[in-house]
């Protein structure tokens, strides 16, 4: 049996992880957004690349709030008794 302590403990190790992972998409997100603007640059159209910015916006968000629902399940089962 865990005691409340180490439960604790637990979860903020799961907390931490998802925040690592979420830092990653963000990382992964600011690269790509570079890639995007160097695109434009080099004659992709703007409208086009305005569109791919917001579908990898779209992306980032659904995969935090993946990421969310994760610790968060996470974090009850520890918790339940």
């Amino acid at each position: 049996a865990l005691t409340e302590e180490r439960r604790k403990d637990l979860v903020k190790m799961a907390k931490n992880a998802g925040e690592e992972s979420k830092v990653g998409v963000r990382n992964s997100r600011h690269k790509a957004l570079g890639h995007i603007k160097n695109a434009v640059k080099e004659g992709l159209a703007e409208d086009e690349g305005k569109r791919v910015e917001n579908e990898l916006q779209d992306l980032v968000n659904s995969y935090v709030e993946k990421i969310d629902k994760i610790v968060a399940k996470k974090e009850e089962e520890i918790m339940t008794v």
